[in-house]
Order: structure tokens, then sequence, then C-alpha cells
């Protein structure tokens, strides 16, 4: 049997897929953290009785400006951590790096769950951030690696749905943690998350294609009859290799020998720019990452509370999480899909569905079309989730051969940080702008918005020969 025989895992199989996710949950789950707490957190709700609970205080005081460096350095704390990720995947190994990011996690998390000042939080946020980092990296790279070709693609959109599940669940947990006596909870059970990840990882496999590079050949058989099942004469998963039906488990010294003289040692991130082959595939997943970003889905993310403040005043934070549901659900369709409908057209209909929305957005902001706005937010965050969210991630492991798909994972990731940090900063000034001080024009940056992910998405498409 070949690998294209082989169409899911074993029971053991999957187990590894669930500890995998386990980073990009935490990757969602620390986004949206700090959403519900930040009344909590920073004193505007306090609890008169209890100033101080378990020798912690109930709150940290901080103003908003404060408030918004703890968040950002989320960001900052992402963008090192995935430009470090190349190094750390090939040193350690993508367990290895799983491992590390769980560490940071862990750290991270308990440093924000047990401070009692401003430094500690954005220490905490800081780790946390460097391990999202990492795990964002990593995550769509493992599971390519562990996947079966019959279901390599459907596999790599669970990236996306771990992230928003974490996502959810901290929006959820918000309503009934965030008071001055319980909001570290939140942070604290991140924390307990990540130390069962850890000691867990003695049980879970190593990639067998980062097996294979290291000439580890008998720990890649078994790791992959663990995998996928004894019974299984598998092809090596390499992306440049998934149409060999030479078999992996093979006994013979020929084949042994055709798979050694296949492995490449991986490349660095200058390496990587000097490269006059890889460039087509680095600036594919650019403009893929850069696509996800200038979609403005973070800005909306952030600041949906903001944008229908005036018409829902009340109802804020149930729109955040009726947002956060629409963005988990939408994100199952591309699971069935992504094989049937191609990655190309999935996220060309993604983004053909996002633009139209962006429009509806402003001109129903532009007009006192409380509903229209409403609804098209909730239509935007939907094809975001269907295409734009997942494919990028899918795709990485597709473009890039495999001793360059760490490098190029890294500095994508790392691109897709920044765009988040610059799109949040620049969203609510750049609509102000536009506005010049009137209300009824705050519509307008969503027409930039629409303009921007026209022109990366034609970009990408340009590139992508998926």
């Amino acid at each position: 049997m070949t690998s294209k025989d082989a169409h899911t895992f074993t029971q053991y199989g999957w187990l590894v897929c669930l500890w995998v996710l386990t980073v990009s949950f935490q990757y969602g789950y620390h986004t949206s953290a700090l959403n519900q707490l930040q009344a909590v957190l920073t004193c505007k709700v306090i609890d008169p009785t209890t100033p101080i609970y378990y020798g912690l205080p109930t709150c940290i005081p901080m103003s908003d400006a404060t408030f918004s460096v703890v968040t950002s350095i989320y960001t900052m704390g992402g963008f090192f951590g995935s430009l470090s990720a190349n190094i750390v995947m090939d040193r350690y190994g993508r367990k290895g790096a799983s491992r590390l990011s769980a560490v940071l996690t862990t750290a991270g998390s308990a440093a924000f769950g047990l401070s009692s000042s401003v430094g500690p939080l954005i220490l905490g946020r800081f780790l946390v951030g460097l391990a999202a980092g990492l795990g964002i990296c990593l995550c769509p790279i493992y599971l390519s690696e562990i996947a079966p070709v019959k279901i390599k693609g459907n596999l790599g959109v669970l990236t996306q749905l771990a992230i928003v599940i974490g996502i959810m669940a901290t929006q959820g947990m918000g309503f009934g943690l965030a008071t001055p006596r319980q909001w570290r909870l939140v942070l604290l059970i991140s924390s307990g998350i990540s130390i069962f990840q850890y000691f867990s990882s003695p049980f879970i496999v190593e990639s067998p294609s980062y097996l294979n590079r290291k000439g580890l050949v008998d720990q890649e058989k078994l790791a992959i009859q663990r995998l996928w099942g004894e019974t299984h004469d598998i092809s090596r998963a390499d992306p440049e290799e998934g149409d060999s039906e030479e078999p992996l488990l093979s006994d013979s010294d020929s084949a042994t020998e055709r798979v050694s003289a296949s492995r490449q040692p991986a490349i660095t991130v200058p390496q990587l720019f000097a490269s006059t082959e890889l460039r087509r595939p680095l600036l594919t997943i650019i403009a893929a990452m850069i696509s996800q970003q200038i979609s403005g889905i973070n800005a909306v993310l952030y600041y949906s509370n903001d944008i229908l403040s005036k018409s829902l005043p009340e109802l804020a934070s149930y729109v955040s999480l009726a947002i956060t549901i629409v963005n988990f659900l939408m994100t199952f369709p591309p699971i069935f899909l992504i094989e049937r409908v191609g990655r190309k057209q999935l996220i060309q209909l993604s983004v053909a569905c996002a633009i139209l929305s962006h429009l509806a957005v402003g001109y129903g902001l532009n007009n006192g079309l409380v509903t229209l706005s409403s609804i098209a937010i909730t239509t935007f965050v939907m094809s975001f989730a269907f295409g734009l969210g997942p494919i990028p991630f899918v795709i990485i492991s597709e473009v890039a051969p495999p001793h360059a798909v760490s490098a190029i994972s890294s500095v994508g990731l790392s691109l897709n940080w920044s765009s988040n940090f610059v799109i949040g900063l620049i969203f609510l000034p750049l609509r102000n702008l536009l506005a010049s001080g009137d209300s009824m024009k705050e519509g307008r940056v969503f027409y930039v918005f629409a303009a921007a992910l026209l022109c990366t998405t034609l970009w990408f498409s340009k590139l992508y020969r998926g």
C-alpha cells in the first residue's frame, strides 16, 4: 500500500494531531484572553470587600494606554517567536519545538496569572507571544508532515479551527470568570493545559519527514507505523515525494539509498533570501500571509465593539461572542471543501465575499444603516473563516520544499505578526482621519481595506500555481 492509499490515521495518530493542535489552541486563547477581562483587570470593576485574595490584589490599576501596551506586547513576542521558529524546529525537531512552546506558555501564563504589578503582566504576555509565534509556525508543518496524503489538505484546516476554538473558549470563559476573584483562573487554566502537553510529550512521535532528513531511518519507520498503521507500506510524506510509489518501509538497501540521496540540510533565513530557486515559494507565502491580515480581520475582531458601539451600546460583549461563534462554525466547511474545490478557488471565493462585505459595512456605516453594518461584519467574518483564515497555513508545506519549509514558514508568519500589529495600530487613527470628524463617514476605512485586499490577492493568485 502506498501513501496515496493511506486514507487516515490510527487512533494514536489522531491523538498526536490533538497534541500538536494544542499550540494553535493556545495561540487563539491568548489572542482574546484579555478581551473580556479588561474591566476587572484594570480596576474598573472593584470588589470593595476583598482587595486582596490569596495574597494577590484583585485588580491591577492601569490606564487604557498601559493596558494597550500589555495587550500589544503579545504581538511583539509573536513576531520574535516566528522569526526564530526555523532555528528551533530544525535544531530540536517539530516535537522539541512544541515542547518549548509549551514551556513558554506555562511560564508566561503563570507570570501573568500570579502578577501583582504591570511589569510581570508585560513579561508574561511577551512569553506567551513567543510561544504563540513559535507554535503557529510549527503546527501546520507538523500536521502536514504526519498526515496521510489523502487527507493532508483537510487536516491542514484544523490549525485554523484550533485557533478559533481557543478564541471562543476565552470569550465564553470571560462571562463566568471576569470577576475580581476569578479572572486569574483564565491564565492559570492555560498554564495547566501546557503543563499537561509538556509531560505527555514522551508519548508523541517526531515528524517522519524530520527524522528522514536527520538520517534516523529506524525511528522514521516506527513513527509511520504508529501514525498510519503497521500494515501500511507507505511512501514518505514529503511534498516533493508525495506522488512517489516507492515504499518507505522497504527493506532493500537501494530504497534507503534513494531516500538518503534526496536529503538536503535545512536552510537558514539568510540563505532563503539568497536563493533564486526559492523566491517564488517565499513570495507566495508572503502574499498569502499579508492578504490574511490586510483583510482587516483582526481590526474587526479587536474593534467590533467600537465600530458598532454607537448603535449597540449594551450588546457589545454579546456581539463579540456571536462573531466568534460564527467564525468557529464557518471553519468547518473548508475541511470538506478544500480537496473538492481547490485551494486557489476557495481563497478567491473567500476574498470576493470579504470585499463585498467590506463595501457593505462601509456603506452601512456611512448611511446609518445599523442592521446592514452588523450583518455585513458577520458575513465578513464568515468569508474569512472558510478561505483566507485556513488556506495560508495549509499551503506552507505544499509550496515549500522540505529543506526550506521551516525558513519560509518563519518569514511568512513573522510578516503575518508584523501586519497584524501595524493594522491593529493604524485602524482607528486611519478611520478617524478619513472620516474627518464626521461620524457618518467612518465607513470609508472599509473601502481602503477592500482595495488593499483586492491588490494583495491578485498578487497571490499570480504567484500560486495550486
